[in-house]
């Protein structure tokens, strides 16, 4: 039987409406999971974002669910899972803004945890990619694969599968983050990559749990998972709409290298992963130009990343804030302790989009702004 402290983690994650920002508020501000999950409903609604619904829905879920004979339940259900106050979480992970409180996986976990984790490189891109952009990613991700790099991807159709395969035939090992359970194959013409995954010493996760059916709104969800747990990310091709920029937008959120593979302007597929070289991604020239790439990425911290990043204290907020620029100050009095799009701060504030999202990424670093999935932010 696990500690207190995990039973109270697991039982808080299915109250609804509760996602990781405000788990993760209500571990800063009771100090455990479990003085959280034992808090009067006054209490809870001392927390930033914790209103009396979700406050109610706290108390009325303690009321209806033992935390031990949940466990047992749940542990039958989903056999292979890690909570957030597992020592064994991914560090790469636990270090973005919102990271899931709970991971389900199969296979071999070791692919995610150190040394392993400081080589994973992350592979995303269309559903129907051109001749080229298939292509290009086999070569790529093989070359990744000899290379001796963990890739990572969505095992979705197109760039998604090339990436997988050509990883798999090189004898690399890959992991696939779905935006189903564990369990459940998706799409399943990919039945055959699935197993091949896992018979080749691969990785499958998710931070859905047994029998999750696949869900739109599950799979940009998704996406932060792959640009987390990815030491850098390469972005094949992709259309100006595309699951993929949002993955690539989180790496960048996320402090990580994005590359990008060079298309013609005369390709849909690819305007989307052009457009990224405006938002700082790197081109690269072929596969070798890409490992020179990755053999500058710096080594990792040996040490794990705390559970929770230490807040900013109230005399160095107040420094922070007076050291901004007139464009950050602007951006930091449109938010507030209540989430807001980015698209609402560049309609109020009048900059554009990529202004936007260079002046949240230095309010963030400041650790002025928590950012929170689906392009929201609010004020930490």
């Amino acid at each position: 039987m696990p500690d207190a402290e995990a039973l109270c983690c697991l039982a808080l994650v299915q109250v609804p409406r509760l996602g990781p920002a405000l788990l993760r508020r209500l571990l800063v501000h009771f100090g455990s999971f479990e003085a959280a999950w034992q808090a009067p409903t006054t209490a809870l609604l001392e927390v930033d974002g914790i209103g009396l619904l979700l406050a109610e829905a706290i108390a009325t879920l303690r009321q209806q669910l033992q935390p031990e004979a949940f466990w047992e339940q749940h542990q039958r259900q989903n056999p292979h899972f890690l909570l957030w106050t597992d020592p064994a979480y991914p560090r790469l992970l636990r270090e973005i803004p919102t990271p899931p409180p709970v991971l389900y996986y199969r296979g071999n976990l070791d692919l995610i945890q150190p040394p392993l984790d400081a080589v994973a490189i992350g592979i995303v891109g269309t559903r129907d990619p051109s001749p080229y952009g298939r292509r290009w990613t086999g070569k790529l991700s093989g070359a990744i694969a000899q290379a001796g790099y963990t890739v990572i991807s969505g095992l979705a159709y197109g760039v998604d599968t090339e990436a997988h395969q050509a990883c798999l035939e090189a004898r690399g090992k890959t992991v696939a983050v779905l935006g189903t359970g564990v369990n459940v194959i998706y799409p399943p013409q990919n039945r055959a990559l699935y197993e091949a995954i896992l018979e080749q010493g691969g990785l499958i996760l998710s931070e859905q749990p047994s029998g999750t059916q696949p869900d739109r709104g599950a799979f940009p969800a998704r996406n932060r998972i792959i640009a987390g747990l990815s030491r850098a990310l390469l972005v094949t091709e992709a259309p100006g709409r595309s699951g993929a920029l949002i993955t690539a937008h989180l790496a960048n959120e996320f402090c990580r290298d994005v590359y990008i593979l060079p298309n013609s302007l005369d390709n849909p597929k690819a305007a989307g992963c052009l457009s990224l070289i405006q938002q700082g991604a790197q081109p690269i020239l072929g596969a070798g130009h890409l490992l020179d790439w990755l053999r500058q990425l710096p080594p990792l911290d040996p040490q794990s990343q705390p559970l929770i990043p230490s807040a900013v204290p109230s005399q160095e907020a107040e420094a922070a804030i007076a050291d901004l620029t007139p464009e950050q100050a602007q951006v930091y009095a449109i938010l507030s302790d209540q989430p807001i799009s980015k698209d609402e701060i560049v309609e109020r504030s009048g900059l554009d989009f990529h202004q936007v999202q260079i002046h949240i990424t230095h309010l963030e670093i400041l650790g002025l702004v928590e950012v929170l999935p689906s392009d929201f932010c609010q004020r930490c």
